[in-house]
């Protein structure tokens, strides 16, 4: 089996709706659960027990897996209508991820994150407030996004687009659950 029939191949808006009708869409959530490397899935896993831990507490594991997966799909389907590449593979759970992430952003505004800094040689674990770190992250992402060739061949629209499919997820499901305070 080719890994083209489960990765998502980028493509225009015509050809995604002339291949509506093959089970391309599929390929859109398939996608999720390939990587390239075994340090692409750690970077994603990584992230993945970061946030989504504290977000499962609030979510439950069904609304979780559904911002994960629907955040995940609308990410891949952006990346592969934004890339400039007609035919490029885009594989990984980083759409999903981010989609995470956002809707931890989203769900527990006033947190604060611990980070270790690195002090000469020294450590020191500091805490800062999770919108920091979050926007960070994203603006990097949206660098990233116009500078990417240079990083390598990244899918970073899916980052961007999951980012912000996962807030909006989890605001439209926050009036359903009860979110935790954290610590």
């Amino acid at each position: 089996m080719y890994l083209d029939q489960w990765g998502t191949l980028s493509g225009s808006l015509h050809q995604w709706r002339v291949g509506f009708t093959d089970g391309r869409p599929l390929t859109l959530l398939s996608a999720m659960f390939i990587h390239i490397n075994w340090v692409h899935m750690l970077g994603n896993v990584i992230f993945l027990l970061i946030f989504a831990y504290p977000s499962e507490k609030s979510l439950g594991p069904w609304r979780l897996f559904t911002v994960f997966l629907v955040g995940g799909a609308i990410a891949n389907l952006v990346a592969s209508l934004m890339l400039d590449t007609p035919g490029r593979l885009i594989v990984g759970a980083s759409g999903g991820v981010s989609a995470l992430i956002g809707a931890y952003l989203a769900l527990f505004p006033s947190a604060r994150l611990g980070i270790v800094l690195p002090l000469g040689l020294w450590l020191e674990f500091i805490r800062l407030p999770a919108v920091v770190l979050i926007g960070v992250w994203a603006l990097l992402q949206w660098l990233f996004t116009f500078l990417g060739p240079a990083f390598g061949y990244v899918a970073w629209w899916a980052h961007v687009s999951g980012f912000i499919a996962g807030i909006i997820i989890a605001l439209l499901m926050r009036p359903f659950i009860k979110i935790p305070r954290l610590k």
